[in-house]
């Protein structure tokens, strides 16, 4: 199989039907052998019914229905587990991702050997203030962190080897990052095409502002797990250590000074009324207390089971 495009969504009835036809117009002008995965992330409207009505007549279509809303990151992880094309397209349901690029994306991947090619939308149909000047802020944060040269992390339109999407495992909101998750695991091919932003056609944005600062703590995280996911000693235990011996060389410091000046009979206030040994304390504490979360963290690291953080309901095709 050439193509599997995987379709995550989220109470998008309107738009499944004509976005299918859409598909499957670019996909048999152009003789693909494709699947069309629909993940339906817990949707309260007719959008699984118009699914499974689809998938009846059409044994190219498959769908996967979640039993609530656990998110855009759970549904393409589903989706990813489920693909068995040579390249997998993401897109959103919306009908704002253009199925024409589809082509274009694929070829860029088959034949100059990419393991990763991210939409750009270039120029947008979205409110400037509430959307694109957000975005445009949340994209250079991502560059400088990652590295990597992209101008959208955050379109849905991407293409992908199989290879990538059955290597990177996705949790939490970390669908904005899926390049830097690619990255990290070795495949470094990745670059971007501009693509067509189609403005929406039916009902709002399943995403609020909130967006946009979870986006930058999850950059954090990711920004973490990629220095320091395999090995959280080395932060945690290095903290600790440096906590520790500047706690102990203070109490130690302090506690010469008044042995010092005892000997000597230079009056002294009592050791428990110096605020410094208070903090030389506190010191020792905190630098044993992220030590011993650093040699958690790699107890947690060795016993990790990867289980799914979503729980399918039903299955179609």
């Amino acid at each position: 199989m050439q193509i599997s495009i995987v379709i995550p969504l989220l109470n998008e009835a309107e738009s499944i039907e004509e976005l299918y036809q859409w598909i499957t117009k670019v996909m048999d002008l152009h003789k693909f052998s494709y699947e069309l995965i629909f993940v339906d992330d817990g949707s309260k409207d007719n959008s699984w019914k118009i699914i499974s009505k689809i998938a009846k007549t059409s044994a190219e279509v498959s769908g996967i229905r979640f039993s609530r809303n656990f998110g855009k990151s759970q549904a393409l992880d589903a989706g990813f587990k489920k693909a068995q094309g040579d390249v997998i397209i993401t897109m959103d349901a919306d009908l704002q991702d253009n199925p024409e690029e589809i082509p274009k994306l694929y070829k860029k991947i088959n034949q100059e050997n990419f393991d990763l090619i991210s939409g750009w939308k270039k120029k947008r149909y979205d409110s400037v203030l509430f959307k694109n000047l957000p975005s445009k802020l949340f994209n250079a944060a991502a560059r400088f962190t990652s590295g990597l040269k992209l101008h959208d992390f955050n379109c849905g339109l991407k293409a992908y080897k199989k290879e990538v999407i059955k290597t990177i495992k996705l949790s939490g909101e970390m669908h904005r990052y899926i390049p830097v998750l690619a990255k990290n695991e070795g495949f470094d091919k990745i670059t971007e095409q501009v693509v067509k932003h189609q403005a929406r056609k039916y009902g709002h944005t399943k995403f609020g502002a909130e967006r946009f600062i979870n986006g930058f703590l999850d950059l954090i995280t990711i920004w973490f797990f990629s220095k320091f996911g395999k090995r959280p000693m080395h932060l945690f235990g290095a903290f600790g250590v440096l906590m520790f011996f500047v706690g102990f060389i203070s109490a130690f410091w302090i506690g010469a000074s008044k042995l010092y000046k005892l000997y000597n009979n230079i009056p002294d206030i009592l050791v428990v009324d110096n605020p410094w040994f208070y903090i030389a304390l506190t010191a020792m504490l905190i630098g044993v207390n992220l030590f011993i979360a650093g040699f958690i963290g790699e107890l947690i690291l060795k016993n990790n089971q990867h289980k799914p953080n979503y729980t399918i309901k039903e299955f179609i095709n």
